[in-house]
């Protein structure tokens, strides 16, 4: 129920949190059309330059998507969401392409203290680890490992094994119904281990760029812990700060 007077969270930020609500508990789910604005403002008995307000935003937070002609509707990840928002790599003469992907392991284990911590689990809780290597111009470029929890991805990996595709965070949305709408990293530059210089064709030793990753749903719930270390050699990290 919506709240007003004095003191009260402005009418639009209440309604961003009750849509955010109802994509959170899958009411609308990726891809869906939402009540157009006449009909929310009918619903929420306010004006539709307040729904309008608080869709804009959503839109502008990709949230929301909105289409012209035919109405607005939840996002969903696809090729350009997945390269211009989440992957940040680019080559020396400013190209973005979205790397190939190889699995090169998928397994189950115990989640470390610092995985626990980061993914907000218990010490000890059963984790899902993914190890894999990607290619840009068809050659090595990133090494990555992926933690997920066993819940709510039990399924992952039981059915195909290690047959996992390119765009995990698609793969997230369809088959398990989380949407990462949202990340946190940290950047910082460390030495290739021998393993990971093999890997990459590079000398042991060689710089790389190590960027972890949390990722997050809507409601900030924490479902994906990413570790890549990248060659810097022919590619470097750009984002683009507004």
């Amino acid at each position: 129920m919506l709240t007003t007077g004095k003191g009260s969270i402005p009418l639009y930020l209440q309604i961003i949190e009750l849509l955010i609500s109802k994509i959170s508990k899958a009411e609308w789910l990726p891809g869906d059309i939402i009540p157009s604005e006449i009909n929310l403002a009918k619903e929420l008995d306010v004006s539709q330059g307040t729904v309008r307000k608080a869709i804009t935003e959503l839109v502008e937070n990709n949230v929301l998507t909105r289409k012209q002609g035919l109405g607005t509707f939840v996002s969903n990840h696809n090729i350009d969401r997945a390269l211009f928002h989440f992957f940040h790599i680019t080559d020396n003469d400013g190209h973005k392409v979205l790397p190939d992907s190889q699995v090169l392991n998928c397994r189950r284990k115990k989640a470390t203290k610092s995985e626990a911590h980061k993914l907000k689990l218990k010490p000890g809780d059963e984790v899902i680890k993914i190890d894999r290597v990607r290619n840009l111009s068809s050659k090595p470029t990133i090494v990555e490992t992926i933690i997920l929890p066993e819940v709510p991805f039990t399924r992952l990996g039981k059915e195909d094994g290690c047959d996992l595709p390119n765009m995990l965070y698609e793969l997230y949305e369809k088959q398990f119904g989380i949407t990462i709408h949202s990340a946190e990293e940290q950047i910082r530059a460390v030495r290739a281990q021998k393993q990971q210089a093999k890997i990459l064709d590079i000398d042991e030793g060689s710089p790389l760029l190590m960027i972890e990753r949390v990722a997050l749903t809507l409601d900030r719930r924490p479902v994906e812990l990413r570790t890549s270390y990248c060659s810097t050699t022919k590619h470097y990290y750009q984002n683009t700060l507004l």
